[in-house]
């Protein structure tokens, strides 16, 4: 997936209540079926290993879907990429089970992790998807998209929180972010955000400008506004 899907903006893709909570039962039959349905719309299927994930989809139909590819890590590819497609036409269920399955085939796809921290956004805490980005942030370092999408989890947290170091992490974030690639415009209206907090209006209004000039679309109005009651923007822009 090429295009930036930001975390928080994921949670206005779909209008689905969460995914039903893992069931748990030690007898066999129909209790056993449910557990394996709600596993497999739980990140990593409810905190297994791969290996243990692999046994509950099936042996035999993991190697039967990677026969079709040259290799497990384009298996994987694809599915993380079907993932993405059904977040697009808010399907976040079959999302996951697409995520799952990809993190099954190869469990270092970052896209993998990155989709089921989209997927879990929809939590009432971004605590979930921080795991989970930052499992795929750690595979894949450079990952501007991943470095995005943290970056605004912390920064929601913050606003949930109010703790200074998740402030301060998402901010980090968020210029890393940014620095890979000055076409961010989520990344620098998020940002603009972080410095708004930090009461940093100039660099603040910096931001804004910059999401501005990449994609009108990602200007954050509520921010401008906010803004405004601090310091006019010194560009003259927004009034």
């Amino acid at each position: 997936m090429k295009s930036t899907f930001l975390l928080a903006a994921a949670l206005l893709l779909w209008g689905a209540a969460p995914a039903q909570a893992q069931r748990k039962s030690k007898s066999a039959g129909p209790a056993l079926e449910m557990t394996t349905a709600a596993r497999r719309l739980q990140p990593l299927f409810g905190g297994l290993t791969p290996a243990q994930a692999e046994q509950l989809v099936g042996p035999a139909y993991v190697t039967k879907v990677a026969g079709s590819f040259a290799s497990r890590a384009e298996a994987s590819r694809f599915f993380s990429t079907k993932g993405y497609e059904y977040l697009r036409e808010s399907q976040p269920d079959t999302a996951a089970y697409r995520f799952n399955l990809a993190w099954v085939l190869d469990p270092t796809n970052a896209d993998a992790y990155r989709g089921l921290g989209i997927v879990v956004s929809r939590n009432p805490t971004p605590d979930q998807a921080i795991e989970l980005l930052t499992r795929g942030l750690a595979l894949a370092p450079t990952n501007n998209l991943l470095l995005s999408d943290l970056g605004t989890s912390y920064m929601m947290r913050y606003e949930l929180t109010k703790k200074k170091k998740d402030l301060t992490t998402g901010i980090e974030l968020l210029e890393k972010a940014t620095t890979q690639d000055a076409t961010n415009a989520v990344a620098w209206q998020q940002l603009g955000r972080g410095y708004y907090y930090q009461e940093k209006y100039d660099q603040a209004w910096a931001a804004v400008h910059k999401a501005q000039s990449t994609d009108l679309t990602a200007v954050d109005f509520d921010l401008v506004s906010d803004l405004l009651t601090r310091l006019p923007d010194p560009q003259g822009k927004f009034k």
